[in-house]
């Protein structure tokens, strides 16, 4: 058969571009197919957006940190950072365009659907490809509740023209807390509804507490084991009613109930591509239940984080498979990842209830944040970390909770990933002072 394309993308997110980028370079054929922004959730309705409207809450934090050397009140402008965000983000669909079709790359605009093993319509349009890889990633789950119509999601609170004098936030996860922590610094008065007793429950949850205990201190309401039953629209915005007989008036309100993989009316069914609830069903080649599908990103059903960094390694690892560069099935590094709250919270490899739960195979060393020199620079008062070693005292998972967690693991993961014992770690010579030779020498 000969097919017009060699490799064919169903989405253009971290899943896709990351590696069909430099496999068109090589000579391959390539195709993707986008039926909104390019680039995905993560550079126009997501990470990106996300990080750009955070800084000026991290700079505000620092700033009230340190005084009485710094002095004075700083106020968040909301309408301004929403012109900055949208002055980072709006350009990078056209650059990430403009990259793919650098390499020879035809982008497609529209919705695609799977017609056969080796054909994806667009319209009345057909492609046909050799191989096809699926990256729809997720969308915004929804409350299945009386009045879910006056709720909102993540790219909406992303757009929003004027902060809510009261926010309400459903959920407990990274984007409940973090978008929590964006408007209580934006001047909104902040609500947060969690169905369970724990928030960010993949999280070392002594560490989850200290986040949640500094929200609070900071204005934020926290209503644990809520559930919120119906949603009335009001003169002023929403009633929220609950299982505990709580009554919420709020002027908006953000569900952060989870993300759900975009598996619907792709045409799986038809072609027997096998998937869960969880995503769609694959190898360790990445390979699906029809052999010349694949897929890439969070769309998946793993057990690895849902991250970007987890895309770009399954969209560069299938780039090698693709290009007859590799045979082996896909090796996951350790993979970090962090919640930008304030404080932050960052955590790599065996965890802390892993390392509890098998005493015999590892040791967990702590520390206090505020006890480093280097912390009190920056009169950091609270924070701890918990770093995990195997029997040959080498570090196999860390975990922070501070103003600086990120850079920590960060700096750590080199050593994780490639399993670095005392002789390894002696020939690192990390510019001093800085965080990454403070974290060098807590080991």
């Amino acid at each position: 058969m000969t097919y017009q394309y060699d490799v064919l993308y169903l989405g253009s997110g971290h899943g896709t571009f990351d590696g069909a980028i430099p496999l068109a370079s090589k000579g391959v054929k390539v195709g993707v197919i986008e039926e909104g922004l390019i680039g995905g959730t993560c550079p126009n309705r997501g990470c990106n957006a996300k990080i750009t409207l955070d800084a000026p809450v991290a700079v505000q934090r620092q700033l009230a940190a340190l005084n009485p050397v710094l002095t004075g009140q700083t106020q968040l402008h909301w309408d301004a950072s929403l012109a900055h965000k949208n002055a980072v983000i709006d350009g990078l669909p056209a650059m990430i365009g403009g990259l793919l079709k650098s390499v020879g790359v035809d982008v497609i605009n529209g919705r695609g659907r799977l017609a056969d093993a080796h054909t994806i319509a667009v319209g009345e349009t057909t492609y046909t490809t050799d191989k096809i890889v699926l990256a729809t990633g997720l969308h915004p789950h929804r409350l299945a509740i009386p009045g879910q119509e006056l709720l909102h999601d993540s790219t909406d609170f992303l757009a929003l023209p004027e902060m809510p004098k009261h926010l309400v936030v459903i959920g407990g996860g990274y984007i409940a807390l973090e978008f929590a922590t964006i408007a209580n610094a934006a001047g909104s008065n902040v609500t947060v509804v969690l169905h369970g007793d724990q928030a960010l429950r993949s999280f070392h949850q002594p560490f989850v507490e200290q986040v949640l205990r500094e929200l609070t201190a900071q204005g934020v309401t926290l209503l644990r084991n809520t559930s919120v039953e119906a949603a009335t629209a009001t003169a002023t915005g929403v009633q929220l009613t609950t299982n505990t007989g709580t009554v919420l008036d709020a002027d908006w309100v953000l569900d952060a109930t989870g993300r759900l993989p975009n598996t619907a009316n792709l045409g799986l069914e038809d072609l027997g591509v096998a998937y869960t609830a969880n995503g769609i069903t694959v190898n360790d080649h990445l390979q699906t239940s029809v052999p010349n599908i694949y897929a890439s990103g969070d769309v998946i059903d793993k057990t690895q984080p849902r991250l970007t960094p987890t895309a770009i390694f399954e969209s560069t690892y299938l780039m090698h498979l693709f290009a007859d560069e590799t045979t082996a099935p896909i090796d996951y590094p350790a993979i970090p990842t962090t919640t930008f709250t304030s404080p932050r919270l960052a955590q790599v490899g065996v965890t802390v209830a892993e390392a509890q739960a098998h005493p015999d195979q590892y040791t967990v060393e702590t520390h206090h944040i505020p006890d480093d020199w280097y912390r009190q620079v920056g009169q950091e008062t609270g924070g701890d970390n918990a770093l995990i070693f195997d029997r040959d005292h080498r570090l196999v998972g860390a975990t922070e909770v501070s103003d600086q967690a990120p850079d920590v693991i960060n700096t750590l993961l080199p050593a994780i990933v490639f399993h670095y014992g005392p002789a390894e770690l002696e020939r690192l010579v990390y510019l001093f002072p800085t965080i990454g030779a403070s974290a060098w020498g807590q080991l």
